[in-house]
């Protein structure tokens, strides 16, 4: 199915309505943090969708559904394992930091509980890694208009990243934010009929599984082994490296999504923002890995002289990351193709502007402000948080390039998590909970860490170090980068003078009073919501055993 003029007319409409909010919000922007930090006035409901479709960029779409059609419902991890476990954490434990430090970003607040180069060096790895994130986003969404409308793939790079320059730089992060609640609804609504069409056409859930490999039908039945199953790696691999390294040094530090828990009106709502996006959260799995087990499942085992839905690459591999977009061409008819192109555009949008406006804030704060022009007026850093939209949506552009040399988009988004995310939580993680940790300490096991997830690489790349997969690769990576950069910051901790007590207050766990929760209702305190999400959590992992 190509698509029709509705088609064109429902994403030509989606572009001017998300341009219309971005224009509409342009007049509540007057000082710097409207733009940059959306003036902490934003409800949890909105706050809570955005925290999750900031996310729902490709790798939440293209990325999960081509690990579906890759590795199966091992992929369900990256969500029951991998995200909601880690964002009950930061909700519960970590957002009283966060938010009542006043720290406009992540960066400013390792300043605060540490010191000034461990700020520096964080937020110029932060800079980069938005970067390369961001043009993942852009280069999945050139891919899908390329393949599905037939456009130049240079000519769609340039224009999806006109459309999100537009209303970020008109609307900030407010703009982003409310943008992003919209995508989230779109993509649901997006995707609901090809999961319902694409089972239905395979004969139902069950006759579905029959059709794809044995290991792709369980999530933890096959992980005694590496061998026992596709991604190739053990339960202990998939625990420490996916489960707590990786998603809790995702979700509990990347700025790109602590920034919008930072925007909600008070810390209430701030703590129950990431608790809000874990309900949708793990129900996601159904929408957008199930449309990779439908892809394998029309690619492999099929009757004799069918043609199978994933084309190859010329290495023999198949290429994944067309699962979603031949599965809309395939089902989809004139108008509902029309609204899943619209929801593709939309994740990837969000992903692009999520990474984008966190760029923009951590520059302007972090690196401009705080070294090249410290003592300018606020408009002067409205101005700046302006132009660096427009930078980097520039770099963006450029990294983008980058990502066609990845067969799978989230095989590359966890190399570059577990270079940057990784040991920075293991910074955090002692920050917070160790009033003994220093300033040196912070930053050279920052150091340490990446230098250690560098080596990991090379040794992959050029010494032989073999894995089953580039997954297994990443998870152990970031378990070594975690690792290293815990034992030097302690090291290196023992060997420097800790900070007086009293000036860790509301920047360590010891020395904070836990916040008050006077007058706020059972269901909306963040330790209760957080056991809720837990217990239902583990019951969808005991289901799909």
């Amino acid at each position: 199915m190509h698509p029709q003029w509705i088609d064109y007319a429902i994403l030509v409409l989606y572009a001017i309505f998300v341009l219309g909010i971005g224009a509409f919000l342009k007049r509540s922007i007057h000082k710097a943090d409207d733009f940059l930090g959306a003036g902490r006035k934003i409800p949890s409901w909105v706050t809570g969708l955005a925290f999750l479709s900031a996310n729902l960029g490709a790798l939440e779409v293209m990325g999960m559904a081509a690990n579906g059609a890759k590795y199966g419902l091992l992929t369900n991890h990256f969500y029951w394992v991998g995200a909601i476990p880690a964002m009950v954490f930061v909700g519960v434990f970590m957002m009283p930091f966060y938010y009542g430090s006043k720290a406009r970003s992540v960066p400013e607040y390792l300043k605060l509980r540490f010191d000034e180069k461990t700020r520096a060096l964080n937020a110029l790895s932060f800079a980069a890694m938005t970067v390369l994130a961001s043009g993942i986003s852009l280069y999945a969404m050139a891919v899908v208009f390329q393949t599905m409308l037939g456009w130049n793939l240079h000519a769609s790079i340039l224009v999806a990243a006109g459309v999100v320059l537009a209303y970020t730089f008109l609307g900030g992060l407010t703009s982003s934010i409310y943008n992003e609640v919209v995508q989230f609804f779109l993509i649901v609504f997006g995707f609901t009929p090809l999961v319902t069409l694409g089972v239905r056409d395979l004969g139902g859930w069950q006759a579905m599984l029959d059709r794809v490999p044995e290991g792709f039908r369980h999530a933890w039945s096959g992980m005694g082994t590496a061998a026992g199953n596709p991604m190739g790696i053990e339960w202990f691999g998939m625990v420490m490296g996916l489960g707590f390294v990786l998603s809790f040094g995702y979700w509990c530090t990347d700025f790109l999504v602590v920034q919008r828990a930072m925007a909600a009106r008070d810390m209430t709502a701030a703590r129950n923002t990431p608790l809000i996006a874990a309900v949708p959260k793990m129900l996601f799995p159904f929408l957008v890995i199930t449309p990779g087990l439908i892809a394998i499942a029309l690619t492999e085992n099929l009757a004799p002289g069918a043609t199978p839905l994933l084309p190859k690459l010329p290495d023999g591999a198949y290429d994944y990351n067309q699962a979603l977009p031949l599965l809309l061409q395939k089902y989809y008819p004139p108008g509902l193709l029309g609204l899943g192109l619209t929801a593709l555009l939309a994740s990837f949008m969000s992903g692009m502007a999520g990474n984008v406006t966190a760029f923009n804030t951590v520059w302007t704060y972090d690196l401009y402000q705080a070294y090249l022009r410290k003592d300018a007026d606020d408009a002067h850093y409205l101005w700046m948080g302006k132009m660096a939209t427009v930078g980097g949506i520039l770099l963006s552009i450029g990294a983008a390039y980058l990502a066609m040399g990845f067969h799978n988009l989230m095989d590359y988004l966890q190399l570059l998590f577990s270079f940057f995310n990784a040991p920075l939580f293991a910074t955090f993680l002692l920050g917070m909970f160790w009033k003994r940790s220093t300033g040196h300490g912070a930053f050279w096991g920052l150091v340490a860490g990446t230098v250690a997830a560098a080596v990991h690489y090379a040794l992959t790349k050029v010494a032989g170090l073999h894995y089953p997969s580039d997954m297994a690769s990443n998870f152990y990576q970031a378990m070594w980068a975690f690792g290293v950069c815990f034992a030097a910051t302690i090291a290196v901790s023992f060997l420097t003078p800790a900070r007086p007590a009293h000036e860790l207050v509301g920047l360590v766990f010891s020395e904070t009073p836990r916040p008050s929760e006077a007058g706020v209702p059972w269901f909306r305190r963040p330790a209760i919501v957080g056991a809720v999400v837990l217990v239902l959590t583990v019951a969808l992992n005991v289901w799909f055993w």
